[in-house]
């Protein structure tokens, strides 16, 4: 999903983005300046353009070290559960209303997702297909967020598999679940094979 970055490469390519350009977008070379700014292009990551790599950096800043992984950033914005245990027992996971507004363009960067053929957009339909919409949309944005911290922390750039490649893997997680669930019960999993 990440790989060293080539300055050129980066360069020479242009976002890929589906209809015209937005009403708000900066009237000048934003993405080189924020290829400037932060040392890899947050643009690749689909469903975060331009501005909203901007209002995450305004947001943050240029000093990670404050952050001591991945999982302390996505804290910090907000987009965690707040996970309640009594005796063993959930009483509630969901994440806390805030006002931080990375958050909030992370939020809305993961719900332009909806009609992405990438594996972000993928994964966000299989949430939307098991939860509520702002829940995976919340979930989404805290993948995003993750991502983003890598990206800026570590200096790669992000490359998209493909909805292809994460549908294979989702199924190969299934099956792997699956069998061991079956020798559990004393069970053996066998293919029918695919006429094709």
């Amino acid at each position: 999903m990440l790989k060293n970055l080539a300055k050129n490469d980066l360069q020479a390519e242009k976002p890929k983005r589906r209809g015209g350009k937005a009403k708000n977008a900066p009237r000048f070379d934003a993405r080189s300046l924020l290829l400037q700014m932060s040392g890899v292009d947050l643009t690749k990551i689909d469903g975060v353009d331009v501005t909203t790599a901007f209002k995450v950096l305004a947001e943050i800043g240029a000093d990670f070290s404050k952050f001591k992984d991945a999982k302390h950033f996505a804290s910090w914005l907000g987009l965690c559960p707040g996970t309640k245990i009594t005796g063993g027992k959930v009483i509630s996971a969901k994440t806390a209303a805030n006002t931080n507004r990375a958050a909030q363009a992370l939020k809305m960067a993961a719900g332009n997702l909806r009609n992405s053929q990438s594996a972000l957009g993928a994964y966000y339909r299989r949430l939307c297909g098991r939860m509520d919409k702002g829940k995976a949309v919340t979930a989404c944005a805290h993948k995003l967020a993750r991502i983003i911290y890598t990206m800026l922390t570590k200096g790669e750039a992000f490359v998209d598999q493909g909805q292809e490649h994460y549908e294979e893997k989702y199924r190969q997680r299934v099956v792997k679940s699956l069998t061991k669930r079956a020798e559990q019960l004393g069970f053996q999993l066998i293919p029918v094979p695919q006429e094709g």
